[in-house]
């Protein structure tokens, strides 16, 4: 089991907190455009990644819309970690990227 933040929730969080943030957009989109300390796991390899998070962290994760980083979410809780989707993904941030 997994929560959701919205937008405006993750944007206040990320302004006023140190917060640890994945992204699991493939390389050519976040080659693209990312948050400045986000970290960078793509979908496509999360199941061989994943050992390089911390399960008593906790992690926001997004993506373009928020449908990968769902299935993302839904994947790493499974497997113990503490994560949250970030609804709306990197589409809906108005904040700037690197």
């Amino acid at each position: 089991m997994y929560n959701s933040i919205s937008m405006n929730e993750f944007e206040k969080k990320w302004a006023n907190k140190d917060i640890k943030l994945i992204d699991v957009r493939e390389q050519d989109e976040w080659d693209a455009g990312h948050l400045n300390g986000a970290q960078h796991f793509p979908l496509s390899e999360l199941a061989e990644l994943k050992d390089k998070l911390d399960n008593k962290e906790s992690y926001y994760v997004m993506c373009h819309s928020g449908g990968r980083s769902a299935s993302a979410c839904d994947f790493l809780s499974k497997e113990g970690y503490n994560v949250t989707n970030v609804l709306g993904g990197i589409s809906a941030w108005r904040g700037e990227t690197v």
